[in-house]
């Protein structure tokens, strides 16, 4: 790495710049349409801009420790991968009917609340709020394809990048509906199909893929590429144990999510998968998928999760895993800065709060 390469705080810089140019675009462009639709892309901006940026940070932090010098292909790579995160997150909210999302209304629940203040009935206004967030998550989808298919680069380099992120929608498709599908409860998850899930639905897109498009863009050697891939699949798995820790014990008010809501929804995770071996389950069992679950049914679920071991078990897997994590980078053949920015988002994967 040398010293031409232009400082990180300059790339974030370009980053907010282009995204939100980006945005504009197409907040301008539905402006000759109807208000709800204008509405609608300034939500997707709202959302788009906010929150920790943990994807496209990641691209540019690869692209940069890996000696790469197309600041701007990088910086349009990293605004593909927020609006990806954004189409992700927005659909996963409905599939979920979720309507909240960092601790304020999400698309579908901004929208139907509209629809009620307006006049609509509960479920028609839902309807309508689902169905904004569905063609928004559409939106952004499509934008994020659409400056990929635009990059400034070789035809050998853009192939490259339009597979890996074909491969990602493809693998986050089919760990979304495994998800799905156990939360139907009609057989009992195998602790490894959970985690493999957990790969699928998150792994390949918040870490796989940034970092191996950054490989490309920056030339990575293929051995470089392939141990960032098998890295990336570990950092994703531990991010999601901790989401699914947070998702039943973590702070509501740094959350910004409910804590009785992968209830709720019959969310399959290793805490549950662990928690079905213990005698006191059968008990609690009608409450898990329950719709209509209070909170304090909740409350007396989460106790019988704790007190089978499942969540003593679970952070024992996080850290396990963290410390297998931390040797599989050192040992990598990386660049020192790129292997100590992996160690520190592992770190923080595994210890954040929200």
């Amino acid at each position: 790495m040398t010293d031409s390469i232009t400082p990180l705080e300059d790339i974030a810089f370009s980053f907010q710049d282009r995204l939100s140019q980006v945005l504009t675009e197409g907040r301008r462009r539905s402006r000759t349409f109807s208000a709800q639709y204008g509405q609608l892309w300034d939500s997707l901006t709202h959302m788009a801009t906010g929150g920790k940026l943990v994807r496209p940070r990641l691209l540019l932090d690869a692209h940069r420790g890996l000696g790469g010098r197309d600041q701007a292909a990088a910086v349009d790579a990293a605004c593909a991968m927020q609006l990806l995160h954004i189409a992700l997150v927005i659909h996963d909210d409905v599939i979920d009917n979720d309507t909240v999302r960092r601790g304020e209304a999400n698309i579908s629940g901004e929208f139907t609340s509209a629809a009620m203040h307006r006049g609509a009935g509960p479920r028609e206004a839902q309807v309508w709020g689902d169905a904004t967030a569905l063609l928004g998550g559409d939106l952004m989808l499509t934008l994020a394809h659409s400056l990929l298919a635009r990059l400034d680069v070789d035809d050998a380099r853009r192939r490259a990048i339009l597979d890996i992120f074909d491969d990602t929608l493809f693998q986050s498709a089919a760990g979304e509906h495994s998800d799905v599908w156990l939360s139907l409860q009609l057989e009992e998850a195998r602790p490894q199909e959970v985690l493999e899930m957990a790969g699928q639905k998150t792994a390949m897109y918040s870490f796989q893929a940034p970092l191996l498009i950054a490989a490309v863009l920056a030339g990575a050697s293929s051995t470089q590429t392939a141990e960032l891939a098998t890295i990336a699949a570990q950092i994703g798995v531990v991010y999601q144990l901790r989401d699914d820790v947070l998702g039943l014990f973590g702070d509501e008010r740094k959350t910004g999510k409910s804590n009785v809501s992968d209830l709720r929804e019959g969310k399959e995770t290793l805490l549950i998968t662990f928690a079905r071996s213990d005698p006191s389950w059968p008990e609690v069992r009608p409450l898990f998928g329950e719709r209509m679950l209070s909170t304090a049914d909740g409350h007396r679920l989460r106790n019988v999760i704790e007190e089978s071991g499942a969540l003593v078990f679970v952070e024992s897997i996080i850290t396990q895993r963290c410390e297998d994590l931390y040797r599989l980078i050192s040992d990598a053949a990386l660049p020192p800065t790129l292997s100590r920015q992996l160690i520190q988002l592992t770190s923080d994967c595994s210890s954040r709060i929200a």
